[in-house]
């Protein structure tokens, strides 16, 4: 397959839904765990075609979803001092902080930018030696290339007035915490094809054979996703716990070792707090030593900042798979996308989005 509409093929979709219907014979809970997979799966209307014994559970891969709120807080407040050009992808400017977001710090006089390459952020503060320039460094084992990468040339460039908020958060401990919580109902992961393809996807094995759990790498078209659902269920059924790659046009086993030689050379591995979840040991990246000087949470000197969670917001159960978004009370009455309370509405990648876009209202 190469062609856009290939994977979004009816015959073919008709195909796996015949097979999954002949393969289950109980009920099973499958976790997807990217957002952009949830976003599918809602526009597609495929956890109304999947067969009723078959749970989707959504998980918490959205970047902008798990920032969590004391580094949005302290986005907010770098990002509105004098002579700072703040710099970010867009979707964290309507993130909600404790007070308020960054679309609001830019409302209010500050310079805000969005950017699409963190090098982007690199070439303004080239142009802008008298201004400290900050980029918002979010995302998954995926974004975290680039991330580093533009420290690496701000280095290079012997550039002072250049720094990130780092909040790089790493896929596996997740997995890990999620299958270790009280109460945890995860039976099968479909993991996200785009971090696979950074990092490979041989971390998973020992999660799937400690845990007794299959894991398919998977893509987000609906024939990667209802394909991916299929080789789960087969394992499920058979009572097999192993890594399988659905999404073999891009991922290999051992990922992008170029990219990840990057990371390595300019993150080193923390443990980080997941917003709505709390710390997961050895799930973040922080800036190597070499790199204190590019760290804008030490240059700017905060220290910690008080934060205020809207009480509310079910973001935190929502991101574990606990609950779905139509649970929460304030699920399209008081938090929309206009006027979210949670990151989880805000985000394109965000759960309570995808219900909010997708569902039918009736």
């Amino acid at each position: 397959m190469k062609y856009l509409e290939e994977f979004r093929d009816p015959e073919v979709a008709r195909l796996y839904l015949e097979q999954l219907q002949a393969a289950v014979t109980r009920p099973w809970k499958i976790m997807e765990v990217c957002g952009g997979q949830t976003h599918a799966i809602m526009q597609y209307g495929i956890q109304e075609l999947i067969p009723d014994k078959l749970t989707l559970l959504h998980g918490p891969g959205c970047p902008v979803c798990v920032t969590p709120l004391e580094q949005i807080d302290k986005a907010i407040a770098i990002a509105g001092q004098p002579d700072v050009i703040f710099t970010t992808f867009g979707d964290m400017l309507r993130v909600p902080g404790s007070e308020k977001d960054l679309f609001s710090v830019k409302a209010d006089g500050g310079d805000v930018r969005v950017v699409y390459s963190p090098l982007d952020a690199v070439r303004i503060a080239t142009d802008n030696p008298d201004k400290e320039v900050v980029f918002f460094a979010v995302g998954f084992e995926t974004t975290a290339p680039a991330n580093a990468m533009a420290v690496k040339q701000a280095a290079a460039l012997g550039l002072a007035n250049f720094s990130q908020i780092v909040a790089q958060v790493l896929v596996p401990p997740a997995l890990e915490a999620i299958l270790t919580a009280p109460g945890n109902q995860v039976q099968g992961f479909l993991a996200a094809g785009h971090v696979c393809t950074v990092m490979g996807y041989h971390e998973y094995e020992p999660i799937a054979a400690r845990y007794k759990v299959p894991i398919v790498v998977t893509g987000f078209e609906p024939l990667d996703i209802l394909e991916g659902i299929l080789l789960v269920v087969r394992q499920l059924e058979a009572g097999r716990h192993e890594v399988e790659n659905q999404y073999r046009r891009s991922v290999r086993r051992t990922g992008n070792e170029p990219a990840q030689d990057m990371i390595k050379a300019v993150y080193r591995v923390v443990p980080r707090q997941w917003r709505g979840i709390g710390e997961i040991p050895r799930s973040g990246l922080g800036l190597q030593a070499a790199y204190t000087a590019y760290d804008a949470e030490v240059k700017f000197q905060l220290g910690s900042i008080r934060t205020r969670e809207p009480e509310v917001c079910i973001s935190g159960e929502v991101l574990q798979g606990w609950k779905k978004p139509t649970d929460c009370p304030a699920f399209g009455k008081e938090c929309t996308p206009d006027t979210p309370l949670g990151a989880t509405m805000v985000s394109n990648e965000g759960t309570c989005a995808a219900y909010y876009r997708y569902m039918d209202p009736s």
